[in-house]
């Protein structure tokens, strides 16, 4: 067989034109054979969709401004000479209203060839109808885009939950508030930086690409550099890098940054998620705090009217007027695990009767192993827990009064860690006893196996006393748009391989379960 024999026999056979398409091909050459383009060319000069319908005038039969606009069309229905589409840009939609009387006859014609999905540009002037539907009478049309594929069924619109992640196209055109939702993200982000602007942060870009998978414990993905032949890892965390900056004399720094973790996927974790980083050089873990109040409260306040949020359906709320309460870890632990986290042995029996494994764990792991099923949940937030074991905190600084503490925070909403944060540890000494600790027995697969020299070599130039803060951007979105799964606001969520079809209730549930 040859090279290009063997091509061809691996290649996916041609997917089956159906009915639908064949019928919008058959449209298309119509449009073709009028002269003109069915893609579409430059489109200038037209507003948004919310733009013209404020100009339309209060007065039914009326004319308004002249306008133009463009946008995909949704909707269809005919009465007597009269044709009138609903289209939809991205920031609403309008009524077209398209009259025998008002177009030419080769416009006319022009008109039966479109499909719903087409995108279509708008000449005419605004106009509110009898029944006051704020409308566009249209006086010129054209066409930007033949759509090629048949949209979701009317009334019932997208519901394959897998479809809707695979093709997300789809979902932000025909789900439901799917695209006002995962723009709110970028506002919620804007207001993150704004907040950091106006003190004083500087917004920096780190590497990607690691030798070291540090700042976290987590398995990284590897990669190799054929050039330099070597090793490499997608980041993990943003920390090491932005410490290092930190040492050089960038006293208020911060990234927002993609990061990747070779783990699992359920609701609220992606493989691939972003993260903001934020130090403060001369602060602690309590600047931290009032710094997430602030960042979250004016990121609700950019999306919502009120600092009461709905969560779920069932009418619940959730409260983030500061200030927020602040718990300490071991009083939470007595109060939901019924012992002191202190007391190995009434740890060690609690572990036990949750079905937590022990054996050759340190204690203090499974401290938080039952922190985690016995406490979390009864999280609803917003609430600090402060003062963690210190032994599971490499990089973080100690109490001064007790160095079995340390001086770490994390955020709780709603079950949910939304933020973790140190007093940053800033003794070279103690920090390469620490990592020497936390490697001893790792074996060499796994992501902290590796000592960073280099960090050290920056600690020992010197940082200065800090707090250091991660908040997780997709949770945060999550919070701020009643979203409980985290693929409804990544815009392309991972996902298995494509399976034959008859499994996608299966595959969708694999992802969001």
């Amino acid at each position: 067989m040859s090279e290009e024999d063997r091509s061809s026999a691996n290649s996916p056979a041609p997917e089956k034109i159906d009915r639908f398409e064949k019928a919008r091909l058959e449209k298309l050459e119509k449009i073709s054979e009028m002269g003109l383009d069915p893609f579409g060319q430059r489109f200038d000069n037209h507003v948004s969709i919310s733009a013209a319908r404020e100009m339309v005038p209060e007065a039914s039969g009326v004319a308004g401004d002249v306008v133009r606009i463009a946008g995909r069309i949704m909707l269809r229905r005919k009465a007597g000479k009269l044709r009138f589409y609903d289209i939809q840009d991205q920031t609403g939609n309008l009524q077209l209203l398209f009259s025998r009387g008002d177009l030419s006859e080769e416009q006319w014609t022009l008109m039966g060839h479109l499909d719903l999905g087409d995108l279509i540009g708008i000449d005419g002037v605004t106009w509110r109808t009898d029944s006051g539907e704020a409308s566009v009478k249209v006086s010129h049309l054209t066409v930007l885009c033949k759509s090629l594929a048949q949209p979701p069924e009317k009334y019932h619109g997208l519901e394959d939950e897998e479809t809707k992640l695979r093709q997300r196209y789809k979902d932000l055109i025909y789900g439901d508030g799917v695209l006002h939702r995962l723009l709110k993200r970028s506002t919620i982000i804007d207001s993150v930086r704004q907040t950091l602007r106006e003190q004083k942060f500087h917004e920096v870009e780190t590497p990607v690409l690691h030798s070291i998978a540090g700042g976290a414990a987590a398995r990284p993905f590897i990669t190799h550099h054929n050039a330099l032949d070597m090793e490499l890892y997608l980041r993990i965390a943003l920390e090491l890098h932005l410490k290092r900056l930190m040492v050089g004399g960038i006293e208020r720094v911060y990234e927002i940054g993609r990061v990747f973790r070779n783990e699992g996927v359920d609701k609220t974790h992606n493989p691939e998620f972003t993260m903001i980083e934020i130090y403060q050089a001369y602060g602690d873990y309590r600047t931290m705090m009032d710094l997430t109040e602030q960042i979250i409260v004016n990121a609700a306040k950019s999306v919502n009217e009120s600092l009461i949020l709905p969560w779920g359906s069932e009418g619940e709320t959730i409260d983030l007027t500061p200030p927020w309460p602040r718990r300490p870890y071991a009083e939470l632990f007595r109060e939901h695990a019924g012992c002191d986290m202190t007391d190995s042995a009434a740890v060690t029996a609690v572990a036990a009767k949750l079905g937590i494994e022990t054996v050759g764990m340190h204690p203090d792991v499974i401290v938080s192993e039952v922190f985690e099923a016995t406490v979390e949940d009864h999280l609803q937030g917003p609430v600090f827990v402060t003062d963690y074991p210190a032994s599971i905190c490499p990089l973080t600084k100690r109490k001064q009064d007790n160095p079995d503490i340390a001086e770490r925070f994390e955020l709780f909403i709603r079950g949910m860690e939304l933020a973790n944060a140190y007093t940053e540890l800033n003794d070279p000494r103690l920090q390469e006893e620490l990592f020497r600790t936390q490697l001893a027995g790792l074996s060499e697969e796994d992501s902290m196996a590796k000592m960073d020299h280099d960090f050290i070599k920056a600690l020992k130039v010197g940082m200065p006393p800090a707090g250091g803060l991660g908040i997780g951007i997709d949770r945060l979105v999550m919070l701020l748009t009643n979203s409980h799964r985290i693929s409804d606001v990544i815009f392309f969520p991972l996902l298995r391989h494509e399976r034959p079809r008859g499994g996608a209730a299966e595959n969708a549930a694999d992802q969001n379960s």
